[in-house]
Order: C-alpha cells, then structure tokens, then sequence
C-alpha cells in the first residue's frame, strides 16, 4: 500500500508521474521500468545515492526527464539533475495547458506512475497521456506493490495489521488490493503485464526498522482512523511489530509484491 489518498487532478501522485523525452539511443524497456521503480521509490527510503545512480541511468537515455506534482513541498525534494526538470501541474490547469507544458502532443517516448495511479481521474488522465506519447513507440507504464515480505515470523503480524486498516481506505484503494487486475488500461500490451492481466514483479530492498514504521505511518489509513478514534498504531501494536522484526536497530532484506501495466497507444 503505502499511499496517500486521492486527489482529482489526473497528474498529481504522491511519487511524481516521469516523463521521458526523445529517447538519444535504443533502450531496454524491462531494464529501464525496472528500474524506475526504484528510482520512483526513492521517496519510500531508497538511499539517495542509489536513487542519484538511478536518475543518471535513465537520463543518460534521454534528453529529458520531467517530473510533476501538484504539490510544489514535494517537488522540493526532487534531486538536481542536468536533463531532470521538476514541474508544478496546479489544480486549476486545463488538459491543453498541461500538455503544452510537458512538451506538446506526440512528444513523449514513456510515461511513468508508481503507486498513484489508482486515484486519478483515469479517463482524463489517460486522454492527456495519449496525446503526449510520441506515436509509434511511446509508452505509459504504472506499477504498485500491495504486500511487502519480511519473514515467516513476521508477515503473519503484518496480514493482522493490515486487516485492521481496511475500513479506514478510500474505496479507490481496491485496485490495489485487486493488484491492478480491475483497473482500466486501454493500451496496447508490449509484454509487461495488459488489462486485466498485470506483471508480478518482486523488488528486493533494504529497509530499517524505523523506515518500516515511516512507511505505515504513510499510509492514508492511519491518520484517518485516529480522525475517527480509532489509533492503528499504538505502542503495543508497534512493540510487537518491534519483537517481529528482530529489534529496532535491525536492517532487513525484504520483498515488496508489486505489479506492473505496461503500453503503447492502440492503433
């Protein structure tokens, strides 16, 4: 999960939507998504080196880079890059401003969301990206994790948590749930997961103790529930999460269980 709630913008996720610009050579589409993912965890507690590693990755294969949010606090945290611009989409943009900001019709080769795309306004949303992506070859690619894997000791605590936050979710969030299988993606397939069918993709991570609470913490449900009275995270619930893990102070090697929509625009 790991989400914020919904917004009704059609570009405004809590990672930035990346748009890549004329690519300046030939690229390996699974090496470059795959990668993104990472490189759009970077929020999530991805050490900044390996996510500036990223970032030159990718725009080494392109002559631009932009990033968007309506959020110009979360912009801020963008890293500094030569080919990287980061752009402020405010709310009250029409379709044909925000194209003509990102670089005008038929001028984008790939189009990224991770774990956002579930609340925009998809129908918009989607009509925006099928006039940016450059025709043939532009694609858009969306991806989310639903589940994280730690240790048979732990996942259990983990499934009994989670139980406990779905009344406080948005209704959007059962995409997630569903692991985008009900989601609409009216593209055509280039082997990376299609409508109904999305790819499995296991990502491996390094994470802390106390990046691990930051990452519930995030989660919309959390302070949703305490609006209504309810704490999901009290001391005790942390301790045993705390015991579960192996000690505060204890760095893991887990899995993130996410999934993947890839596409290009249908002829």
């Amino acid at each position: 999960m790991g989400h914020q709630g919904p917004s009704s913008h059609p570009l405004d996720p809590f990672v930035c939507v990346f748009f890549f610009l004329p690519c300046i050579h030939n690229h390996n589409t699974v090496l470059f998504i795959t990668a993104l993912n990472y490189l759009n965890m970077g929020y999530k507690g991805v050490g900044k080196r390996v996510v500036m590693g990223l970032l030159n990755l990718v725009a080494k294969h392109y002559e631009q880079v932009i990033a968007t949010d309506v959020s110009e606090a979360q912009l801020k945290c963008g890293m500094p890059h030569p080919r990287v611009r980061y752009l402020h989409t405010s709310l009250s943009m029409s379709d044909d401003e925000l194209v003509s900001m990102i670089g005008g019709e038929n001028s984008v080769d790939l189009v990224t969301v991770a774990q956002a795309v579930h609340w925009f306004d998809l129908p918009r949303f989607y009509s925006i990206v099928t006039r940016l992506l450059r025709q043939p070859g532009g694609a858009l690619a969306v991806w989310c994790y639903n589940d994280i894997e730690v240790s048979p000791t732990f996942d259990p605590v983990m499934k009994r948590f989670h139980d406990t936050t779905i009344p406080f979710w948005n209704p959007s969030i059962q995409h997630v749930f569903d692991g985008y299988r009900t989601l609409a993606f009216p593209f055509e397939s280039i082997g990376l997961g299609s409508e109904g069918k999305p790819l499995p993709l296991d990502i491996p991570k390094e994470l802390s103790f106390h990046g691990f609470l930051g990452m519930l913490r995030s989660w919309s449900a959390v302070p949703t529930a305490k609006e209504r009275g309810v704490d999901l995270l009290p001391e005790a619930v942390v301790k045993e999460f705390e015991s579960a893990w192996g000690g505060s102070e204890l760095v893991r090697s887990v899995i993130y269980k996410a999934f993947m929509l890839a596409g290009t625009v249908k002829n």
